[in-house]
Parts: structure tokens; sequence; C-alpha cells
């Protein structure tokens, strides 16, 4: 397990299947899923990242909810997860906030689906997070920008099926993600 992990959903800067660079929409299901496995793999903070404020507004509606008495008696589980869910504007406030919480910058590790000579396995990165925490970033639409990812420290490895097919929802995509860097020896 890495111990200090951070997670970002980045709705901007991304592509999408124009390979335009655009910012996307918060959706609710990522809302709830991705918390529920960072908590289960033992992530810090996971950071819904837009610039957009009116999807700010639908993020505290939805964490309100869970945050009350209602949602917490409803399915404390759930609100559990959301509890480690933060809202982020940007990438470089999402690395600001881990420097100012862990007192040191973090290593940004960035994900994709396609194939990169720049690449490293989920092994190497786990030997690399004794020597800083970790933000590891997923993106929405078509994936992240080639910006973020020549800005990261390390772009890890796609995630590998069994045929040629490779495009998974970004829930299924950090559910895999994390389960390999806690488990895979």
């Amino acid at each position: 397990m890495i111990e200090r992990l951070y997670v970002g959903l980045v709705h901007h800067p991304v592509y999408n299947r124009r390979n335009e660079v655009v910012t996307t929409s918060v959706t609710n299901l990522d809302l709830h899923d991705i918390p529920r496995s960072c908590l289960t793999f033992g992530v810090k903070q996971f950071f819904v990242i837009t610039p957009l404020d009116s999807q700010h507004e639908m993020f505290k509606r939805i964490t309100g909810f869970w945050d009350s008495d209602t949602g917490k008696e409803y399915n404390p589980d759930r609100a559990e997860a959301l509890s480690i869910m933060r809202f982020s504007h940007s990438i470089d406030e999402t690395v600001n906030v881990i420097k100012k919480q862990e007192g040191v910058f973090p290593s940004i590790v960035t994900t994709t689906a396609v194939k990169r000579d720049d690449q490293i396995g989920f092994g190497e990165l786990r030997s690399h997070a004794s020597e800083a925490p970790i933000l590891l970033l997923f993106g929405t639409g078509n994936g992240l920008t080639e910006e973020v990812h020549q800005n990261a420290h390390y772009v890890l490895e796609p995630i590998s099926g069994m045929v040629y097919y490779n495009h998974l929802s970004v829930r299924s995509a950090a559910a895999i993600v994390l389960d390999r860097l806690s488990s895979e020896k």
C-alpha cells in the first residue's frame, strides 16, 4: 500500500473525441464510486478537479446530502467514503493543497489508456512511493492532455486486458489501478 496517496479526477484540461481540449462535466456516478475505491485502498484524499463553479455547486449539493444527518443515517459507508472527497479548481491548486498538508510537493503521476515510451509500471511506482506523496491523476473525456503528461513526474502504464479492446470507464480504471498499486507483487 502507498502510504501518502492522493487521487485527482481531472475534468480540465482533457481531450474530447476530436482531440480538442475541453472541460467535461462532473458525473454523479464518479462522485459516488471513485471515493469508495479510494477509501478501500487507503487513499488520503480524492480531488474532483474542474475550473467550473457551476460544477462546484453540484458537487456541494451531492456532498452536502451525504454530510447531513439524513445521509449519514441512510448509508454511513457511503457518507464515510465521500468524506475524503474535495473540490479543486485546477491541478496546481490540488498540488498546493497536498504540499500544505504534507510539507512537501507530491510526485505527479498521470494515467492513460495509450501505450507510451515514457511509462513506468505499477511496481516501479510503488518503489518511488516513499520519496514523496503521490498525486495520481485520472482524466475524464478522452483523457488527460499531452501537456499534463509532460508536466508529470511519471506516466503510469495502461491497464492491459486480454483482448485488443481498451476503453474502460474512469471509475473502473481507478478501481483497477488502485488495486494493482496496493496488491500486485
